[in-house]
């Protein structure tokens, strides 16, 4: 072994281990409500990953993605609450969300084939709607979705006997609740990683790159673009509902009210501000949208502090700050702030011809 393979396997090792002893360090240093923060940050991962296969890979303006995220943690929890009276298995229930997303995706993917564009995007907002209206209204006359008083009451995840909601103590060390969700969420979410990253390096994944540049040269190359948009829907949608149906056990509750527009666009900005199409930096940009939100709830006790009331609602004042920044990614970094190398040669490469243009344009007026 090289110094170089030594160097990355050690690197690797020493990874694992401080996402290992993650959630006990947080418990110590900030305390268990942080600890919840990090379960949800590793949900936004997942989801995040999911669009960026739609949006980053293929080039797909999806505004309606939270839709498949409420339709996995619908299937979860109707089929694992006093609601229906089931109470099935996560092990039956993750895939089987996954695989009613993946569903739902083909059923908005295939009347939006031949849209591109704000056009796209516009159709997909209208679906995500639909999809959230639809669960707030199927409480009449047969009541499915118990409407916006949400579903209660949902069952734990639970793994061989041993239930994900309760404390519980392993090989002597006890592990609570969140402690134990961090773990299962981090091990799909590392699974969700490597498979984006195997369909990124997979003909499937260069036949996304291939629409994304230009869908006619795609056609014209032989590839099939109906089916391979549809893949693109289908793939992304899966992963939202597995997210879903992670959400649904990790809370115990749900309502139509925790998948509205705002969590679409902010997965979506999750992508744009961490680098699109860039698996390292879609989870950089997921873990920072959701852990700095959270942090900025502090500004309320920094202004007592220092001014002895509070001048300006940390709810406003988080948005503010996140518009801000948001603005200040498209001036200095556009490309995110870990850009694919891709992405980043087209912008610079934009950028150039830009200037070639503008003193081309200034040579001919004088």
């Amino acid at each position: 072994m090289n110094q170089k393979s030594r160097h990355a396997w050690l690197v690797f090792v020493a990874l694992g281990i401080g996402l290992a002893l993650l959630p006990f360090l947080v418990d110590a240093g900030l305390g268990r409500s942080w600890v919840r923060i990090l379960d949800l940050a590793l949900l936004y991962v997942m989801l995040a990953l999911g669009l960026n296969i739609v949006v980053g890979y293929a080039g797909l303006l999806d505004l309606g993605y939270i839709a498949f995220y409420a339709v996995g943690a619908y299937c979860y929890a109707l089929l694992a609450s006093p609601m229906f009276g089931l109470h099935l298995p996560f092990w039956v229930l993750l895939p089987l969300g996954a695989l009613v997303a993946g569903l739902f995706g083909v059923l908005l993917g295939t009347p939006t084939l031949r849209l591109r564009g704000d056009y796209l995007a516009i159709v997909t907002l209208g679906f995500g709607e639909i999809i959230r209206i639809f669960l707030n209204n199927l409480n009449a006359p047969i009541n499915i979705t118990n409407g916006p008083q949400g579903v209660n009451q949902i069952d734990p995840i639970s793994i061989a006997g041993l239930s994900l909601g309760k404390t519980q103590v392993l090989f002597g060390v006890t592990f609570s609740s969140p402690h134990l969700y961090y773990y299962l969420f981090l091990i799909l979410t590392l699974v969700v990683i490597f498979v984006s990253m195997r369909l990124q390096d997979s003909r499937i994944g260069r036949a996304w790159a291939a629409i994304r540049e230009d869908e006619v040269a795609a056609e014209a190359m032989g590839i099939n673009v109906r089916n391979i948009k549809l893949l693109a829907f289908a793939m992304g949608a899966s992963f939202g509902g597995l997210a879903g149906g992670l959400f649904a056990g990790f809370q115990g509750f749900i309502s139509p009210e925790s998948f509205n527009l705002m969590e679409s666009i902010m997965i979506l900005c999750m992508i744009v501000l961490g680098g699109m199409g860039n698996i390292p930096g879609v989870i950089l940009g997921a873990v920072l949208l959701t852990v700095l939100p959270e942090a900025l709830r502090y500004i309320g006790d920094l202004q007592r502090a220092w001014l002895g009331h509070v001048v300006i609602d940390p709810s406003d004042l988080r948005m503010l700050l996140f518009g801000f920044a948001l603005i200040l990614m498209m001036l200095f970094r556009p490309a995110g702030l870990l850009p694919s190398r891709q992405r980043k040669r087209e912008l610079s490469a934009a950028g150039d011809i830009a200037e070639q243009e503008q003193a081309s344009v200034y040579d001919a007026r004088h």
